[in-house]
């Protein structure tokens, strides 16, 4: 069967080293046990290391071509391969419920929407791999008081730990990006409440970084509405001083409990 041709509005960029190919796919063996879901798999390249593992594997892939020829070439995921949108699955379908590593080559222009799906799903998924475009794999492994941490540090740092594995260069690719790739695992922590709401800790942080150059006395007002500002002693804070890249996760979490106790009761 033909190879099927890279799709730029799919934003298709198709790996042609194994050895890379193997390295991502050995990714997965920190969480055994599981089954794993591939995201992306293209011509699968990835695929074929993951179907040599112990374990069950699917793979969700949009692009019909795509279906077509990983169902000619692995005729034993026939039934696995998943011609969906992943960014409109239950994920509680997948595997029946049960808990799956997600991994992938993921595409570059949903790779923030399908990490954020992750955390709506992060009790089924206990590890993360994949490979992404090398500065958002900063901006998810970053710390405090860099200038790429950000909201994506924040919310899955609160549940993941995050390990920044390699790089990969854009020549290794058909057709190459314009980017640097890296590859990542992000692994469960042991949290299982946050401490504060979930819902106003999202809030809070995408609302903090929206003005990310302002102290939160300024950037954090959005949140209220003009009738419902807190009294001056709120904002006069010592936390109200600094940015939101100078915070961890638990002070963020801290100044969600802060604004909750100012916040209108419904």
């Amino acid at each position: 069967m033909k190879k099927v041709r890279p799709k730029k509005n799919l934003g298709q960029h198709f790996l042609t080293d194994l050895n890379i190919a193997r390295r991502i796919a050995d990714t997965v063996d920190a969480c055994p046990d599981i089954p794993v879901l591939e995201i992306g798999p293209g011509m699968g390249v990835l695929t074929q290391y993951l179907v040599q593992k112990p374990r069950e594997v699917k793979a969700v892939e949009i692009d019909d071509e795509s279906v077509a020829y990983l169902n000619a070439t692995y005729p034993q995921l026939r039934d696995q391969i998943l011609g969906e949108d992943f960014l409109r699955m239950d994920l509680n379908q997948v595997f029946g419920g049960k808990q799956f590593v997600l991994t992938g080559n993921y595409p570059y222009d949903i790779s923030s929407q399908i990490f954020f799906k992750m955390l709506d799903y992060k009790d089924l998924i206990p590890c993360c791999t994949g490979m992404i475009q090398r500065e958002v794999a900063q901006r998810i492994a970053s710390e405090p008081g860099n200038k790429a941490y950000g909201i994506l540090s924040v919310m899955i740092q609160a549940w993941y730990d995050v390990e920044y594995l390699f790089t990969v260069d854009e020549d290794v690719f058909n057709p190459p990006p314009k980017v640097k790739s890296a590859v990542i695992r992000m692994t469960r922590n042991g949290v299982e409440n946050l401490g504060c709401d979930e819902s106003l800790f999202k809030r809070v942080v995408k609302t903090a970084f929206n003005q990310r150059r302002k102290m939160l006395r300024v950037s954090l007002k959005p949140l209220f509405g003009k009738d419902q500002m807190p009294d001056a002693a709120f904002f006069a804070q010592d936390i109200m001083t600094r940015r939101p890249e100078q915070l961890t996760v638990a002070q963020f979490v801290d100044l969600t409990n802060r604004v909750a106790e100012v916040m209108p009761k419904p």
